[in-house]
């Protein structure tokens, strides 16, 4: 059964993990977030860590585990940006956004994935976006670390397939956030010109295809990038 499931998402305090967080408490799963600061919503199990830091990775799963039990679907979503254009982006800007995005999705699953084999189930779900594919000027480290999530995803699906483990990649385009709200009118209104939907996704749009994908209709699907983007990266 499904909702017996355990869950853990990455920076479920805000924005999209929230609303995946809360998607997946409302369906009936058992689901825990990490935080660097603040909580997840309601339902859900809190624990701190940085994704910069194996260790602290490990002592979250370790706590998730005692209180929940293995965590057999992940999903990789905590990231930042230092958005600026190449000539200006500093190492710092490229390596820590990298190390958070990629990296972090790196740590994430590799400690989830001992329970996963055992189990011989497991559902790994990493959260990219529609720049990762399609580029964004000002977004090389950002882009760069988002596009790295699908052979990370693939690479994943080969050693793993074969144990009832699949790994995907969602990559959703302009959602309405906090960070997105932030934007001039007239920036929104460009972007939307851009969006054959002419419009931003929910939040709850894109949890609902992580849910989808956690669940057992979702089963045969492995390796895919689905986008949640309003036809904006069509073909990427």
């Amino acid at each position: 059964m499904s909702s017996e499931r355990v869950v853990l998402v990455t920076g479920g305090n805000r924005g999209i993990g929230r609303a995946i967080a809360e998607r997946f408490v409302r369906d009936g799963y058992r689901v825990a977030v990490t935080a660097r600061s603040g909580e997840g919503p309601e339902g859900t199990l809190t624990v701190r860590a940085d994704v910069t830091d194996a260790a602290s990775i490990d002592a979250a799963f370790t706590e998730v585990e005692a209180k929940l039990g293995p965590v057999e679907v992940v999903v990789a979503n905590a990231g930042i940006t230092k958005d600026t254009l190449l000539m200006r982006m500093s190492e710092d800007d490229f390596d820590s956004v990298v190390a958070t995005n990629l990296g972090g999705a790196f740590r994430v699953v590799k400690r989830a994935s001992k329970a996963m084999l055992r189990a011989r189930f497991g559902r790994v779900i990493l959260i990219s976006s529609v720049v990762g594919l399609y580029g964004s000027a000002g977004q090389v480290n950002y882009s760069a670390s988002k596009s790295g999530l699908v052979g990370f995803a693939r690479s994943l699906t080969r050693e793993l397939g074969a144990r009832g483990i699949t790994a995907n990649v969602v990559a959703p385009g302009f959602i309405e956030t906090d960070m997105t709200a932030e934007l001039p009118e007239e920036t929104q209104k460009q972007y939307k010109a851009s969006i054959p939907a002419g419009r931003f996704a929910t939040p709850d749009e894109v949890a609902g295809v992580v849910t989808w994908l956690a669940g057992d209709d979702a089963a045969y699907i492995s390796g895919a990038v689905i986008p949640v983007d309003g036809g904006l990266g069509m073909g990427h």
